[in-house]
């Protein structure tokens, strides 16, 4: 439906157009690394005692040797396994090897469960696992991997997904020793952080963890069910509505999107005001980014324009030909109703010839197209009609006849001294006097419309002479209500639309009722179908007119012949003529422009869309959902999430939990930011300004983010693995076979037993 803005007393002027777009985004390639390489150098010179460090994260996973500076290995945590046909054998692949194959990315697994960072594909993890310890050159000679394990978990990890990882780690690898620790606590240690609040922002969820003296205060630590996978699948959904059918045909796959998001999107500094201000005409091409979707150009044949001409001519001639050929058509029928003309002459002729009545009815008798002389008399002169008209049209040489007055003789005779024959043609001539008469008055009504138009346009004219205010009040105020009435219509036609609406339900209502209303006592008369006494029932008819013009008064057949568009017309040009502040501009086709909607700028940005243009259907526009998505940590109520935000879980924490706690005001001081959400732009700066708002003025505040919010986590896990205080929380094999498989050690940068 059309989007309608109505000034009535202000005009409006159009958006001065932008320059077409310069810089258009298009999608990032499948992160295919190739084959990650094998090393057995470091594998060889290290001692038992050196640890292979894991990050387990729900991204990526990341591994190394505790003494490297950077993991040695980075994948998505995916595995694809299948059996190739033509080769007869298995395949799989690992991480981003997936994107090397076609089917082996529809095949593809990952090892946490959709929408959270628990395990639950244990193959896919065995499989990942295995990758892992053969790219790090382990030959696992006794079938064992015989170095220490450090793995990094979620935050109140499932005991269950622990016991059944030992059970791999130290069943089927035989690892002499594992330990556990919570990733966002391994950055937190790595950036030299003893007290302070952990805010973890990261793939699947976000924590945050108080922290005392380097122990974590885990029973007042709180998770807010949002991350960047969230955000990934928020900003399809966003796209779905925004452009229906666009995203569905798997043109855009999550990994493209998450970049788009990287890309795009960053936090926003004052979000309700920037959200205003985001379809503002003035610099909207810079804050609308286009990206453009894969697509076939429809390929145009470009003419010379030597090229045009002769086709130009031959189209000429094609029409010069058809244009003799229906002359020549009408001639040859202009001759062949001459001859036939000249028969029927001939055969009056004979009639009238003939010595008696009987023979001439024997003539007539011999056409079987004429019942008597008077039609075969009305035949001839119907032609010679034609004929004079035929010619005066094709060669001129002939004044149309002027038409006789028609006449009536029968209707003066009783039908008393009239034969059968009599008395139906005096039927047929009161009927087409009857006809006569309704045209003469038809005619008479029009031209006395059309003067007392005139009358009425003279005393328009008269009154806008002598008070032309009060007249462009009056005009604008018929244009107001014309424009209302098309907005009704449309809006009503909507309605009907939706079987939900009123005036939908309504109609649904009343034919239900008719359908089921069976008239007690009617009997079926015999021999007459039911269909044929159809509308002769009032109370149907009724029924009928309630159904087709509805309750609100919507009449199809009255909205043609009304024609509010070009009502319309006609009150704007009497503006355009005689109201100086009424411009084009102010017109309803100028408040159509395309410029002046926001539901353009919206989806297409500053710029006009061409629907035939396989380029531009095929592009979205990002604008609001630059600071939409990434918003939705601060508040999730925009995505659907019955939660607290990220700004109110932390007062809740500082003012509430944490109140009695002498440590209070210096974990205030050191607000520690890491995770993979921590990278959209303006995150720090966003927390420390809410913060800064929620909290008393005397309290001091610190914010700072991580030094490599994404890697800090594997570099401080392995920090910590080179330690001697962190050989004593690891689980050895023996350990585990003897206390179970929930069996763990604590210590300050894990979880608790529980």
């Amino acid at each position: 439906m059309p989007h309608y803005t109505v000034p009535i007393t202000t005009p409006s002027g159009r958006n001065t157009p932008k320059p077409p777009p310069t810089n258009i985004t298009g999608l990032s390639d499948p992160p295919y690394r190739g084959q990650l390489p094998t090393d057995t150098t470091e594998y060889k010179q290290s001692s038992s005692d050196t640890a292979i460090v894991i990050d387990n994260g729900s991204s990526a996973v990341r591994a190394g040797w505790q003494h490297d500076a950077t993991p040695r290995l980075q994948m998505p945590p995916l595995m694809a396994r299948y059996t190739d046909r033509k080769l007869n054998r298995k395949l799989m692949f690992i991480g981003s090897e997936i994107y090397f194959d076609g089917t082996a990315r529809g095949q593809s697994k990952n090892i946490y469960e959709p929408g959270s960072n628990i395990v639950n594909n244990w193959d896919a993890q065995e499989g990942v696992l295995d990758y892992v310890f053969c790219k790090l050159g382990i030959d696992g000679r006794n079938g064992n991997v015989d170095r220490p394990v450090v793995m990094t978990e979620p935050l109140a990890n499932l005991g269950y997904s622990r016991r059944v990882m030992n059970e791999i780690l130290f069943e089927l690898y035989g690892v002499p020793s594992a330990a556990y620790g919570v990733d966002s606590l391994f950055s937190y240690n790595y950036n030299k952080g003893s007290t302070g609040l952990v805010v973890s922002s990261a793939y699947m969820s976000t924590h945050l963890i108080p922290v005392v003296n380097q122990q974590p205060l885990i029973s007042h630590a709180t998770r807010l069910d949002w991350g960047r996978s969230h955000c990934v699948e928020y900003m399809k959904s966003l796209l779905k509505a925004k452009y229906p059918g666009l995203l569905t045909t798997g043109k855009v796959t999550d990994t493209q999107l998450e970049d788009l998001l990287q890309q795009h999107c960053h936090i926003s500094s004052d979000y309700d005001r920037e959200m205003v201000q985001m379809l503002d005409w003035s610099g909207l091409e810079d804050r609308d980014h286009i990206v453009q979707l894969p697509f076939q150009e429809k390929e145009v044949v470009q003419k010379t324009e030597e090229e045009i001409k002769r086709a130009e001519e031959k189209r000429r001639e094609g029409g010069r030909r058809l244009q003799e050929q229906a002359a020549k058509m009408r001639l040859d029928k202009l001759i062949k109703k001459e001859e036939e003309l000249e028969y029927l002459k001939d055969f009056q002729m004979r009639i009238s010839e003939a010595p008696t009545k009987k023979e001439a009815r024997a003539i007539l008798d011999e056409d079987d197209d004429f019942k008597d002389e008077a039609a075969l008399d009305r035949k001839i002169k119907e032609m010679e009609k034609s004929i004079r008209k035929q010619r005066n049209k094709d060669v001129g040489d002939l004044e149309e006849e002027q038409a006789e007055a028609p006449t009536y003789p029968l209707l003066e005779i009783p039908d008393e001294e009239l034969d059968e024959d009599g008395i139906k043609a005096k039927r047929q001539q009161k009927l087409l006097k009857a006809n006569h008469e309704a045209r003469a008055r038809a005619k008479a009504e029009k031209e006395a419309e059309k003067a007392r138009q005139a009358e009425l346009q003279r005393l328009d004219d008269e009154k806008r002479e002598k008070d032309p205010e009060s007249w462009i009040a009056e005009r604008r105020a018929a244009r107001y209500a014309t424009i209302q009435k098309i907005k009704d219509r449309e809006r009503l036609k909507v309605d009907l639309g939706n079987r939900k609406s009123h005036a939908a339900q309504q109609r649904m209502k009343t034919l239900t009722t008719l359908a089921a209303d069976e008239k007690p006592g009617r009997k079926r008369r015999r021999g007459k179908d039911d269909d044929e006494d159809f509308g002769d029932d009032a109370d149907a008819w009724n029924v009928y007119r309630e159904i087709t013009v509805g309750k609100e008064g919507y009449d199809e057949e009255d909205e043609e012949e009304e024609d509010l568009g070009k009502e319309l017309k006609a009150i704007e040009a009497q503006l355009l003529a005689h109201d100086p502040n009424f411009t084009e501009q102010s017109t309803q086709e100028a408040q159509r422009d395309w410029t002046k909607s926001l539901v353009h700028a919206f989806t297409r940005g500053p710029w006009p869309f061409d629907p035939e243009s396989a380029k531009e259907s095929n592009q979205f526009h990002l604008n609001v959902e630059r600071i939409r998505v990434p918003e939705v940590v601060f508040q999730p109520s925009i995505a659907g999430v019955d939660q607290a935000g990220l700004v109110e879980i932390a007062e809740d924490i500082f003012m509430q939990r944490l109140s009695g706690t002498s440590a209070r005001d210096d974990i205030l001081k050191d607000v520690f930011i890491t995770g993979g959400y921590s990278m959209f732009q303006g995150f720090e700066e966003r927390l420390q300004a809410e913060l800064r708002a929620v909290l008393p003025a005397e309290m001091q505040l610190g914010v700072r983010k991580a030094k490599n919010p994404v890697l800090d986590a594997w570099k401080g896990a392995a920090k910590w693995a080179t330690t001697k205080q962190s050989r004593s929380a690891f689980v050895t094999k023996a350990e585990w076979a003897e206390k179970g498989g929930d069996y763990i050690k604590e210590h300050n940068l894990g979880n608790v037993y529980s």
